[in-house]
């Protein structure tokens, strides 16, 4: 008999070696013939209805259960930091092909003098024979983008964006890992000067952030009189997804070999769980802030940190009082904001999850997701961060609901994922697998559908209890094309 799979002995083989399981497989074909749906929202997040507004004055106490849980080590920083840079370039890239550029370009070339990079850019130039001022007068670009973004040259636009410098500072430059590191030191530091922070990279760059961690580390060692513990570790093989043809059939590259893609960010809850931290800030690799406005950020870090503490602590004593029977737990489970309906199992339940606070800033137009109220699986409301391709375009309502969003995710996220005992969650319990996205691609010229993993601040954590605060638009200054780093905030 046949197996009831379109897989050969090869591929199979294949799947074996990245850890795929067949079953695993099937279930991916099975969900491209069945997309997944689009998020049902019922409405968005507003202050004071699904978003929290702190009082100044709580600032400092929220600060002390920060400060208590950082100098007892359970504190870590969570940096996303695979991207690659080439996107930042891409107004730059038709330079390259004897295209002048349009408003993006002259905006780069009119501030070239203001970026990070500048002196390497201009030592890089006159390596190659070049004075750079005499390029710019002359409107010769070329050999200036190709000095900045090829392998001839500084290789921009191969490097990850961890590496690039960010900011400069009188006569130094700071890569955006170097400002990581800034921040680790300003909130995660134990009793024993210990800073733990980790980032997820690509293979290929590993060694490039290992290596400038070796070049700064003992700089930033002596500055804070600290240890950094970092980790590093990639996107697991094992969360790779199948791409397949139009009719829904395994695409196989020119030899026959099936194509796997990265599954995005969502597979990163796979390194989440691996870390085994116990409250853990996540923030994404382009978004950093030069010095000048650390001491906001470090103040708002470390207020969602005690946001998060002191509701943990509230939602662990209910969990005991809950499950002694204890008069008045169902009335405190109301004031805490957790769904009281059905039976005690089910609202045990609801609180044996992890915990995350997310702080979300107003919206000011970046494209990506926002907090909303939505749909759950189990039909009741639920509050979740959606992206703009999880909300049907089709739907009048869905999109007015989407155009009256207030507040806008900037990924910066405080999570609880260990439980009363101090054992960690099985986060992979508390993923919505049908949150995926299928979106069109192309390989080898032709026509190709790729799945997404449910987001990792998305689907992911859609099983997790959930607390949106608003930050100050200053802790959000993220750096998606090379002239956001012209923007007042990074310089």
């Amino acid at each position: 008999m046949s197996p009831v799979h379109p897989f050969n002995d090869d591929d199979l083989q294949e799947l074996e070696l990245r850890e795929i399981g067949l079953d695993e497989a099937k279930r991916q074909l099975e969900q491209y013939r069945n997309p997944p749906g689009f998020a049902r929202i019922l409405k968005p997040c507003t202050a004071g209805d699904g978003i929290q507004q702190l009082p100044e004055a709580d600032l400092p106490r929220l600060a002390g259960l920060h400060e208590e849980a950082a100098k007892a080590g359970r504190i870590t920083k969570f940096v996303p930091a695979s991207g690659a840079a080439t996107r930042m370039f891409k107004d730059l890239f038709p330079c390259l092909e004897g295209d002048g550029g349009g408003a993006e370009f002259q905006k780069f070339v009119d501030g070239l003098d203001r970026f990070a990079f500048y002196r390497d850019l201009r030592e890089e130039v006159e390596y190659g024979g070049h004075d750079l001022d005499d390029l710019v007068r002359s409107k010769n670009y070329r050999p200036i983008v190709k000095a900045l973004l090829t392998e001839d040259g500084l290789d921009f636009a191969n490097l990850p964006k961890g590496l690039l410098p960010f900011h400069r500072y009188d006569d130094v430059s700071r890569t955006a890992f170097e400002e990581h590191v800034m921040e680790a030191a300003s909130y995660t530091r134990d009793a024993h000067g210990v800073c733990r922070m980790h980032f997820t990279v690509s293979p290929e760059h590993l060694t490039g952030f290992t290596s400038h961690f070796r070049d700064v580390g003992l700089l930033y060692m002596e500055r804070f009189a600290a240890q950094f513990d970092m980790g590093c570790s990639n996107q697991k093989p094992s969360t790779d997804t199948l791409a397949v043809n139009s009719d829904d059939s395994p695409f196989r590259n020119s030899d026959d070999r099936l194509l796997f893609r990265p599954g995005g960010h969502g597979a990163l809850i796979e390194n989440l769980a691996d870390l085994a931290g116990d409250i853990v800030f996540i923030k994404n690799i382009d978004n950093v802030q030069p010095e000048r406005l650390l001491s906001t950020v470090t103040v708002w870090k470390m207020a969602l940190g005690g946001c998060l503490l002191e509701l943990q602590k509230e939602l662990f004593e209910l969990e005991e009082r809950v499950e002694r029977d204890e008069a008045g737990a169902i009335e405190v489970a109301a004031r805490l904001g957790v769904e009281v309906a059905g039976s005690k199992e089910e609202l045990l339940d609801r609180l044996r999850r992890p915990l995350r606070v997310c702080g979300v800033v107003k919206n000011t137009g970046e494209p990506g997701g926002g907090p909303f109220w939505v749909e759950g699986q189990d039909g009741r409301p639920s509050l979740q961060i959606v992206e703009t391709a999880q909300i049907d375009p089709d739907s009048e309502e869905q999109q007015a609901h989407l155009a009256a969003a207030t507040h806008f995710n900037p990924v910066d996220l405080v999570c609880g994922v260990r439980d009363r005992n101090g054992d960690p969650y099985d986060l992979h319990r508390f993923v919505d697998p049908g949150s995926g996205l299928v979106a069109s691609k192309t390989a080898e010229g032709k026509p190709v559908k790729v799945l997404e993993r449910p987001g990792l601040w998305n689907g992911a954590m859609a099983g997790w209890n959930t607390v949106f605060v608003e930050v100050p638009l200053a802790t959000f200054s993220p750096v998606k094309s090379v002239n956001d780093l012209l923007r007042p905030e990074h310089q």
